[in-house]
């Protein structure tokens, strides 16, 4: 299943296709800015069983030179098969469309990075065939945005920082950044920013300072994020609850038994975390000759 930090490395690529212009930049490529972008079909698939789609693909116009097919891959780590895929996706295009193919890897880490970018020669040693040499934006490349002017220069590239560095220790400065430039912004501007960076941080530690800031700074803004916020807070709550109503059990069952509960006891009963651990001293608390007994087998 492809995962969320995937669809967010290259999805903003559609929704912001002159993001392009400030990656290329970025990696010290000259291409001119594109007059228009189209949405092209990311099905390359041919009269075969076997199916092979890009993650995304755009066609840039110019000004002044030929049309250029970008496509975009989201890559999570090393692929030993993915090089050769690349190559097909290359030939493809300009098979079909007769437009020069460029390709560019987004990733999240420096090692699958460093690995995107190495050119790989198809073809015997003494006489290859083909080079491949992707264009990689990454952590090791993509410059790290904690300025909020830097942000407000470019709002996509500041969010492809955020999402390419969402494992450096400087993340916290650059959502931050973020956030104190879209307080300012429209919900037109606001909202697919924090959809893509909450998609691309996922599940990574990152991602619960960025729910935290989205919280405080933009007023608990309304998407999947809000619900996803409000949700935890309520499951908390309901666990909360559960633990305190299966402590008080227990007590109960030594109250009911003329058992006396130490003040230690009592205390490991009341902030015990865990409900099966806590099911468990509920049952021995009808047998245990003492308070502390239901901790014996722990």
């Amino acid at each position: 299943m492809v995962s969320a930090p995937h669809e967010a490395m290259h999805r903003i690529f559609q929704d912001h296709p002159d993001l392009f212009s400030g990656v290329s930049k970025v990696l010290g490529v000259d291409f001119a800015p594109p007059t228009s972008v189209t949405l092209m079909p990311t099905d390359l698939t041919e009269a075969s069983p076997l199916e092979r789609r890009v993650d995304t693909l755009l066609r840039l116009e110019t000004e002044d030179d030929e049309p250029l097919l970008l496509a975009i891959e989201a890559q999570g780590k090393k692929d030993p098969d993915k090089p050769a895929s690349w190559a097909y996706y290359a030939s493809y295009l300009l098979a079909k469309y007769r437009l020069q193919p460029i390709l560019l890897v987004v990733c999240q880490d420096h090692a699958t990075a460093k690995w995107a970018e190495q050119p790989v020669r198809f073809g015997p040693p003494q006489w290859p065939l083909l080079t491949l040499s992707p264009l990689v934006a990454g952590p090791h490349n993509m410059p790290l945005i904690r300025d909020p002017a830097e942000v407000r220069k470019d709002l996509a590239l500041a969010t492809l920082s955020a999402i390419t560095h969402a494992k450096s220790p400087e993340i916290g400065t650059i959502l931050k950044a973020v956030t104190t430039v879209l307080r300012d912004e429209p919900d037109t501007v606001k909202n697919p920013v924090i959809e893509f960076i909450a998609r691309g941080l996922s599940k990574l530690p990152a991602a619960a300072t960025w729910r935290t800031l989205v919280a405080v700074d933009l007023s608990f803004y309304k998407s999947f994020i809000f619900e996803e916020i409000r949700e935890e807070a309520q499951t908390q709550g309901r666990v909360e609850g559960r633990l305190e109503g299966r402590a008080e059990d227990i007590l109960e069952v030594f109250e009911g038994r003329g058992i006396d509960v130490p003040e230690a006891v009592r205390e490991r009963i009341t902030s015990c975390g865990d409900l099966e651990i806590l099911r468990q001293w509920l049952r021995r608390a009808a047998v245990a000759p003492s308070a502390d007994a239901i901790f014996a087998d722990d």
